[in-house]
C-alpha cells in the first residue's frame, strides 16, 4: 500500500472514495452528510498532502486523474479495512440496548414492518430503531444498515442471511374500478380490461409471456415502477394490478381477482454481518423480526 496514503488523515481518503463512486462533489455530499464546501476543501488538504492532482475538473462532474485511478484501489483497501475494524469492535458490544438499523423496500417500510417494529418497541423499550426505506440496495459491510430485509436471497460475502418463507401475491383492483368495468373470470379477460404495470422494469412483462400471455408495454394503461405509488394507483381505480395477498385483504377499497392462475411469490430473507450478529441487540432484533415476518406471511 502507498506509504502516502496511510499518512493521509482516514476522513480525507473517505471524500476521495464518495466523490470517486459519485462523480460529484455535492453526491458525495449527500452520501457522506457533509456539507459539499467542507468536502471540496478535505479532496483540496488531500491533494496538497499527496502532492497530486486526484481528479480533472469538467463541466458534469469531476473524473478521476491518472494517479487517483492508480490510488483508487489502494483507498478502497483501506476503506474495507477499517470497516471490518468498525464491525469487529461493535460486534463485541454487549449490552442489550442501543440502536438497530434496519433497511427494507419502500413497500415492505410502509406494509409490513410498521406492526412487527412497533411489536420489538413494546418488548425491547432499551433498543431504538432506525428504519431506512428504501429501494436501492444498502450495504450492510459498509454499516449503512445492521440487518436487511430482503425479497431476494442476498449474495453478498461475510453475510449471514436466514430464508423466512414467500410472500403470496395476487391480482386485485378498486372496487370502483371493478364496479364500472366488470369482474375478469378468466386469466385471458384480463387483457379486456385496463391493467396497472411496471415502466422501466419489464418483469411484469417477461413473466407474462413465460405464461404465453401476448403482454407488451401497451397493454398497461398506467404505469409506474415505485411498489408504494404503483398501490396507489391500483386503489385509486386506475385498473388490474396485483400486490401481497395480506395487503389487498387488509384494504377494504380492494378486491382480490379469483383467476385460476399461479400468481407469483416473493421469497423473504434477512440478512446482517456476520461480525455483527451476535451482538446482543442485533441478535435480539433479528430474532423478532424473524418471528413477525414468518407470522404475517
Amino acid at each position: 500500500m502507498d506509504k502516502s496514503l496511510t499518512h493521509a488523515d482516514w476522513s480525507l481518503i473517505q471524500s476521495f472514495l464518495a466523490v470517486a463512486q459519485t462523480g460529484s462533489l455535492s453526491a458525495a455530499a449527500r452520501q457522506l452528510d457533509r456539507s459539499q464546501p467542507t468536502l471540496g476543501r478535505q479532496i483540496h488538504a488531500l491533494e496538497d498532502e499527496l502532492g497530486v492532482s486526484l481528479f480533472d475538473r469538467h463541466a458534469r462532474g469531476l473524473k478521476l486523474s491518472d494517479v487517483g485511478a492508480q490510488l483508487l484501489p489502494m483507498a478502497q483497501q483501506m476503506h474495507s479495512a477499517m470497516t471490518s475494524f468498525s464491525l469487529t469492535a461493535a460486534g463485541q458490544a454487549q449490552q442489550l440496548e442501543g440502536t438497530v438499523r434496519i433497511t427494507a423496500s419502500v413497500f415492505a417500510s410502509h406494509h409490513l414492518l410498521p406492526p412487527i417494529l412497533a411489536q420489538i418497541r413494546a418488548q425491547e423499550p432499551a433498543i431504538q430503531l432506525e428504519l431506512v426505506a428504501t429501494d436501492t440496495i444498502e450495504n450492510l459491510l459498509y454499516r449503512e444498515a445492521d440487518i436487511a430485509v430482503r425479497m431476494y436471497r442476498p449474495e453478498q460475502m461475510d453475510l449471514i442471511s436466514r430464508y423466512l418463507g414467500d410472500v403470496h401475491l395476487c391480482f386485485c383492483a378498486a372496487r370502483t374500478y371493478l364496479d364500472r368495468a366488470g369482474w375478469p373470470t378468466r386469466p385471458e379477460e384480463l387483457f379486456d380490461h385496463d391493467l396497472v404495470g411496471f415502466d422501466a422494469n419489464e418483469q411484469i412483462i417477461t413473466k407474462m409471456r413465460a405464461r404465453g400471455w401476448p403482454a407488451s408495454r401497451d397493454s398497461f394503461a398506467t404505469r409506474c415502477d415505485l411498489q408504494s405509488a404503483y398501490w396507489q394507483l391500483v386503489r385509486a381505480g386506475c385498473g388490474i394490478g396485483f400486490t401481497q395477498i395480506e395487503v389487498a385483504k387488509a384494504d377494504p377499497d380492494v378486491e382480490i381477482i379469483p383467476l385460476d392462475v399461479d400468481v407469483q411469490t416473493l421469497p423473504v430473507w434477512l440478512a446482517a454481518p456476520q461480525a455483527m450478529r451476535q451482538t446482543p441487540r442485533i441478535r435480539r432484533v433479528w430474532d423478532l423480526l424473524a418471528d413477525g415476518l414468518k407470522a404475517s406471511l
